[in-house]
This record gives structure tokens, C-alpha cells and sequence, in this order.
């Protein structure tokens, strides 16, 4: 480990995961040590590609409805 906390992972396993310059991980620790996992990109969506993808089956909800509940957490914590 460098000084700046930095791990040189060997070529090797570089190429046969095919993780390029600038790759994120997501650190795990295990206890006696870490798991490194490739952080995965996900691709951008605009609101427009997944407004509606889960089903609300019951009378909409006004602006009203949805500050009660706001304030009722709030509260509540």
C-alpha cells in the first residue's frame, strides 16, 4: 500500500476482468479483511423512461396528501 492508501492490483487480473484506468470499487469489509467489487455504471435515465414502471393501483395522491405525510414523519421522528 502507497502512502496515500493507494493498491496496485497486478496486470493480470486487470486484463481478465477488463477494468480500465479510473475503474471505482466498492469496498466491503469482511473482518480479517476487504472484498473489492467493480462499482457497475448505471446507464442515465431521464424521468420520462421510468416515471409510471411501478403500478399504483388506488385513487392518486394530491400535492396536499403528500405534504400531510411529509409533516406526519417528520413529526413522528
Amino acid at each position: 500500500m502507497s502512502p496515500q492508501g493507494q493498491v496496485i492490483i497486478p496486470q493480470s487480473l486487470r486484463e481478465a476482468h477488463q477494468w480500465e484506468v479510473g475503474q471505482e470499487f466498492i469496498i466491503i469489509d469482511m473482518g480479517d479483511g476487504i472484498l473489492l467489487k467493480p462499482k457497475k455504471l448505471f446507464p442515465e435515465t431521464k424521468l420520462d423512461d421510468v416515471a409510471g414502471c411501478l403500478k399504483y393501483q388506488g385513487k392518486p395522491k394530491t400535492i396536499e396528501d403528500m405534504d400531510n405525510a411529509i409533516r406526519q414523519g417528520i413529526e413522528e421522528s
